[in-house]
């Protein structure tokens, strides 16, 4: 190695460390674990107006969806698909009795969303959103778009079960 190439070495800045993705940031192809179970993320449907996501989850051949909302703290929710019908965007009720669990209204809202990867929702649109809680703190998740009904079950997620193993 010559002498220049020595001196310019010492003078040479360090590249700056690759940041890690939040959980917030993951896209398909990323690797995370919640409460212990290390999913491969294969899809997101992103709120940016909310600043809120819902990743697509595998494990194996299992499916699970984790809602995740900045707000003053980052918030999480495990949720899985459940068979159910709806007819009408306009007769989604205040209330839902599901096996035996009643799940009362806590949030409804809409917004534009975007989508990459395996989800629900194949394209980008806008979405009606209705998030239930019970008094047990079960949660109920209800989405529409393009006419399509997605019903999920779940629970909240504290922070420290949920964490990036490998972002893309």
């Amino acid at each position: 190695m010559s002498i220049w190439k020595r001196i310019g070495n010492l003078f040479a800045k360090d590249e700056p460390p690759l940041r890690e993705k939040s959980m917030l940031q993951l896209a398909p192809g990323d690797i995370c674990e919640v409460s212990l179970v290390t999913y491969e993320v294969t899809g997101r449907v992103s709120n940016f107006s909310r600043n809120a996501a819902l990743l697509t989850l595998r494990d194996g051949t299992a499916i699970a969806y984790l809602h995740i909302e900045q707000r003053e703290e980052l918030r999480y929710a495990l949720y899985k698909a459940i068979d159910g019908r709806m007819d009408s965007l306009t007769e989604v009720p205040a209330t839902m009795n599901l096996d035996d669990i009643v799940y009362y209204l806590e949030e409804e809202y809409e917004g534009h969303v975007s989508v990459s990867g395996q989800t629900s929702f194949m394209n980008a649109g806008d979405q009606h959103v209705w998030q239930y809680q019970s008094d047990e703190g079960q949660l109920l998740r209800i989405e529409w778009q393009n006419g399509r009904f997605m019903l999920y079950e779940g629970e909240k997620i504290i922070p420290g079960d949920v964490r990036v193993i490998r972002g893309v």
